[in-house]
């Protein structure tokens, strides 16, 4: 040991060794929460300010919007421009559809199973023609227009998806733009480069942006807790216990499984994601948390351009916790009129959902978009029925938004692992020093690399 190495007494902690909460408040996910129990807090003491805090979570949200067009841009062109050929773009495309509809499929029939044995609105015997239809989004009454989803794809001009707020159009034109670099060769390099610094710089506002985020978590729970409060769960409360309930076993059982299968813990991919859980739960966004779930899994080990391909296209297409919740809503809803659905209306149902689900990702309102359309094709459910679940909708939404983050990520784990483009070993290292960094802040340790700079002088 060096002359120069300092000795400290056994019962004393080194100078520079910082107090267990003064780690804490470092960590991003530990400051979401702090801000989450303020807004809580705030909420339930000081409603009318609560009411009031409304902007603070919009304008973080609308932030992170927009620097997700020019993310998805750089991610998903750069990783295409970088493959060997464009068959790998392909199969990685079309072995990640191949996933999410089997996903897609697996939940929808999760939520219709879970409604039929617990039947959650058995008895309500409501009245349509009593219920304020007011209370429906005019956007879902408007219902599904699959003309309009494709004229949403295609942009008005090859830049002006990349201004604009729709990821799918924006994901259209990345790949297009890959493609094309791809077999530009040395004529394309420039600009290859010049993107790939541009990538740097919009990660950099990215990492600006999320410092933001206990703040958008704290306006966002102050004004849900003051405007809601606990009425909305006096008579519907069983439906959102039942549904949250339904969410982690999905969680446990399902992604757990896939999980398992891909070598991993899922309570511990958990723990690798707790920030961007954590603030998709208080945003309710799952946009919130792209760009920041694209960079946490490649440093996981899953390859650039499988993550670039399968994140964003997730992201539209591979929601699962909506998946779950828009059959058990359905069935819920039949079941509050005093309908009886049948098993082939209900499968009806889930064949009209796996459609028009797929084109409403990311447009507000769009879990009354396709309930609507789901409504409108098996009858007898009055539209004015929406009305019934409006009030709790915000709560529902918790249990969809974490089940679509994580089950993204996993989706990219098993494609990059099928496409043989995912580092068990990188992803074991990246788990394991998650681990040990809330291992050194719960036991107030220094970690191995604050310990080595005390020892030196």
């Amino acid at each position: 040991m060096s002359s120069h190495t300092m000795q400290y007494p056994q019962h004393s902690a080194p100078p520079k060794q910082r107090s267990r909460f003064g780690r804490l408040i470092r960590e991003l996910w530990f400051q979401v929460v702090l801000g989450a129990v303020l807004g809580v807090v705030v909420g339930l003491l000081l409603p009318s300010v609560g009411k009031q805090l409304t902007p603070l979570s919009d304008w973080f949200i609308a932030l992170v919007k927009m620097i997700v067009i020019p993310v998805v841009f750089c991610v998903v062109s750069l990783g295409i421009a970088s493959m060997d050929s464009l068959r790998k773009a392909g199969r990685i495309g079309v072995k990640a559809l191949g996933y999410f509809i089997a996903l897609s499929l697996v939940s929808m029939l999760i939520g219709l199973v879970v409604a039929n044995v617990f039947h959650p609105g058995a008895g309500m015997n409501i009245d349509p023609s009593k219920l304020d239809a007011s209370k429906v989004p005019e956007a879902a009454s408007k219902g599904f227009d699959g003309l309009e989803f494709v004229s949403n794809i295609i942009p008005d001009s090859l830049f002006g998806a990349l201004t604009g707020h729709t990821i799918i159009a924006a994901l259209m034109v990345s790949i297009v733009f890959g493609a094309a670099l791809n077999v530009s060769g040395e004529s394309g390099a420039f600009l290859t480069k010049g993107i790939q610094a541009l990538s740097t710089v919009i990660f950099k506002i990215v990492s600006w942006v999320m410092r933001l985020a206990p703040i958008g978590t704290f306006g966002a729970l102050a004004a849900v807790v003051a405007n809601y409060g606990t009425q909305s769960l006096q008579q519907l409360g069983f439906l959102v216990l039942l549904f949250t309930g339904t969410c982690i076993v999905y969680v446990v059982v399902v992604l757990g499984t896939i999980a398992r299968a891909c070598g991993l813990n899922i309570f511990t991919v958990m723990r690798y994601l707790k920030a961007e859980l954590l603030i998709a739960l208080s945003t309710c966004s799952s946009e919130a948390v792209l760009p920041q779930l694209i960079k946490k899994l490649e440093n996981m080990g899953v390859g650039e351009s499988t993550v670039g391909i399968v994140i964003p296209s997730g992201f539209s297409f591979n929601l699962d916790g909506s998946a779950v919740y828009l059959t058990m809503a359905s069935v819920f809803l039949a079941q509050a009129v005093g309908m009886d659905l049948s098993w082939e209306q209900q499968l009806v149902m889930v064949g009209v959902m796996m459609l028009t689900s797929k084109g409403t990702a990311g447009i507000a309102g769009g879990a009354f978009i396709v309930l609507a359309s789901t409504l409108s094709s098996v009858g007898g459910i009055p539209l004015a029925a929406l009305a019934l679940i409006v009030g709790i909708d915000r709560l529902l939404n918790e249990g969809r938004v974490f089940i679509n983050v994580l089950g993204n990520a996993m989706a990219a784990v098993v494609v990059g692992k099928w496409e043989k483009d995912f580092d068990p070993e990188q992803a074991r290292k990246a788990l394991h020093a998650s681990g040990q960094k809330r291992n050194a802040i719960e036991s107030n340790a220094p970690t191995a690399i604050e310990a080595e700079k005390i020892e030196v002088h």
